[in-house]
């Protein structure tokens, strides 16, 4: 039996991240910034007859880390997993995005899990082992028009993350990042997100923005489910530690591969076909 903790777990992947833990036996830390979202998880939990204990945690408050992980180590002794789930997704271009969301963006997305990480890291150590799985996302690696705000984020923790775990290899810490398409969770919805329907009309980006919410919105019941994500979950805190990124699911393996083996000015083609955006370039007012 494994002490996981995971955040962002009031709806989505970190929800159901927490069930799958608590189904594998293991023994869960759900934690989510406003508890006031936590019934529908303590419903789902009862109704299976699984134990998880939910606490808050906002993880743009990187002050209030230390306090968290030390009440869990002192419940439990200590900490075998830490997912860092929670994110936001705001959807728009880049200039039309103010201060204020770019950095609250890189709070939540980056900072964050850094900081979280960071503040874990003494305890695994010094118990020599211990797995921390980023959820990054597909467009941590292949960034397109409209998501560039969000790429940024996702980017920077493939980095990070590519970069510490040889680091901390040393004291047998593993990592992970697991890289997800696009999955039927609220996160392009949320209200407080800045994410669907916040392109102003006088925009000069207008019509792509639109055109892309408008493609998201009519693509996400065709989403890939979030169970399926927190089972893989599960099975790479089990895994040996040997394979640092993780492509979720058929679209994200199938980007990454075509991605990975591509020339820049293939990787460009590539990528504005899949955006669709050579009648934006082209300056045509409509596809």
């Amino acid at each position: 039996m494994k002490n996981v903790v995971i955040t962002g777990c009031s709806s989505g992947i970190g929800l159901e991240a927490a069930l799958a833990f608590a189904r594998a036996g293991d023994r869960v830390y759900a934690t989510m910034r406003d508890l006031k979202k936590a019934e529908n998880l303590r419903q789902k939990a009862a109704a299976e007859g699984l134990s998880i204990d939910i606490s808050p945690l906002d993880v743009t408050k990187s002050a209030s880390f230390p306090a968290a992980l030390d009440a869990i180590i002192e419940h439990v002794g200590h900490i075998d997993v830490l997912v860092n789930n929670a994110g936001m997704l705001p959807v728009g271009a880049f200039e039309d995005i103010d201060e204020s969301m770019l950095r609250r963006v890189m709070e939540t997305n980056f900072f964050g899990p850094a900081l979280l990480t960071r503040a874990v890291l003494p305890h695994m150590r010094a118990r020599r082992q211990g797995y921390i799985i980023m959820v990054g996302s597909l467009s941590g690696f292949a960034a397109k028009a409209g998501d560039s705000v969000y790429s940024a984020s996702k980017f920077a923790l493939e980095g990070l993350t590519e970069g510490f775990h040889h680091e901390v290899a040393r004291w047998n810490i593993k990592t992970a990042i697991v890289q997800p398409g696009q999955y039927q969770t609220n996160i392009f919805t949320a209200k407080d997100s800045g994410t669907l329907g916040s392109c102003r009309e006088d925009s000069p980006y207008y019509p792509l923005i639109q055109l892309q919410q408008n493609d998201l919105c009519q693509n996400l019941s065709k989403g890939f489910s979030p169970v399926d994500l927190a089972k893989l979950i599960v099975d790479i805190s089990r895994s040996d530690g040997s394979r640092l990124r993780w492509p979720a699911d058929p679209v994200a393996q199938r980007v990454s591969s075509t991605i990975f083996a591509q020339s820049d000015a293939e990787r460009e083609a590539f990528l504005r076909k899949v955006a669709n955006i050579d009648w934006w370039i082209n300056g045509a007012d409509h596809p």
